[in-house]
């Protein structure tokens, strides 16, 4: 989608990012000769799990505020002419012939037409014509509304019908492109975590675009959502138009994308072995990478505990060290105590003696167990 190869080729700058800010966050919230946590311990781990979410939620907002500067930078057919987005037609042909008083190449330059300055004024001047033909056809408002200014190319469409014909044929591939790129990606085992989440973002995205599309008014979430809520917040700030609406829509979406891959694993990231185990699929899937870190714990665990019986048992045999004779008594004393209450004590070796015993002794009682 457009706008997402920017925005997965930043991916590799949060870790650095996060480096340098979480250096910057010891620095101030730990005192002088106070210990810092340490590589490898889970409070640095969980420390730095914070810091990347918000690394990235920063830089992922940013692009938001970035795509809706341009499009206000940019600006529309209405702000250009200074009307309304419900301006009548005899609005427009008034507010053009205003406009036209004052920036007309002539007005402007005099006639003569070879500075920079007349080119500029000519230039401005075509487009506020362009403008005013545009909005004062009521096929070509429609369309622009919805696509923007490229409508302005489009010579052959003359009616509605033919302006949503020729959108259509401009979105239909644009999103069959999107869709083979996110399947193509998931089959080479990319963008895995919240596939169901893209599938339904992009589907929720055309289904809004088709319905702006095809329908004779604007959409309302735009006429009593976001206008209004704009209206609020920033006043004298020019309303969206459907195909800016869009366009934003389309960087959200994107947006979005890059937050399931590089927020999303992180959310649900282990901490507790001073490492950020980033689940990815197989921990969304979840059970063989479960299992797996399950096993590498128990297998600490079992080296920790043999390490401490090594050293109770060196402990143990500290008073009879240099005494060799008295050592290899007690070795004598141990095996026999594990032989008689280990090994003979256990049910299936006292069943197996048994059978053994049976097999030698004619006159056993059948089902003879043990050594009884």
């Amino acid at each position: 989608m457009s706008g997402l190869g920017s925005l997965i080729g930043w991916a590799f700058l949060p870790n650095l990012v996060t480096g340098w800010l979480q250096t910057i966050y010891y620095g101030i919230v730990i005192r002088a000769g106070d210990p810092k946590p340490q590589p490898g311990s889970p409070r640095y781990a969980e420390h730095r799990r914070r810091i990347y979410i918000l690394v990235v939620s920063l830089y992922l907002l940013y692009t938001v505020y970035e795509a809706d500067f341009e499009l206000r930078r940019a600006g529309s057919f209405y702000a250009d002419l200074g009307v309304p987005l419900d301006a009548s037609e005899r609005d427009i042909k008034t507010r053009f012939r205003r406009l036209a008083a004052l920036y007309h190449p002539d007005k402007v330059s005099g006639g003569g037409g070879s500075s920079a300055a007349e080119s500029a004024a000519n230039a401005y001047f075509v487009h506020l014509k362009t403008a005013s033909d545009t909005l004062l056809d009521p096929a070509r408002r429609f369309a622009y509304d919805r696509f923007g200014p490229v409508v302005t190319s489009w010579s052959r469409c003359v009616t509605v019908r033919d302006y949503a014909l020729r959108g259509a044929q401009m979105l239909v591939p644009y999103y069959a492109a999107a869709a083979a790129g996110l399947y193509g990606l998931n089959l080479l085992g990319y963008l895995t975590w919240g596939r169901f989440e893209r599938w339904l973002a992009l589907l929720v995205l055309f289904v809004f675009e088709m319905h702006t599309l095809t329908r004779p008014t604007r959409p309302l979430l735009l006429d009593r959502v976001v206008n209004p809520l704009i209206a609020l917040l920033a006043p004298g700030r020019p309303p969206y138009l459907p195909f800016q609406l869009i366009a934003l829509a389309r960087k959200l979406c994107a947006t979005f994308f890059v937050a399931l891959a590089q927020i999303g694993p992180v959310l649900a990231a282990d901490t507790s072995t001073g490492q950020l185990v980033v689940g990815g699929p197989a921990a969304a899937g979840g059970d063989d990478v479960l299992l797996r870190q399950g096993l590498d714990r128990l297998d600490a665990t079992v080296r920790v505990i043999d390490a401490d019986a090594t050293r109770l048992l060196e402990m143990e045999r500290a008073p009879f060290a240099g005494d060799d004779e008295a050592l290899s008594n007690m070795r004598a004393k141990v095996k026999e105590w594990l032989v008689q209450n280990t090994i003979r004590a256990d049910p299936m070796v006292r069943d197996a003696l048994g059978r053994t015993l049976t097999r030698r002794r004619a006159d056993a009682p059948a089902g003879a167990r043990g050594t009884r």
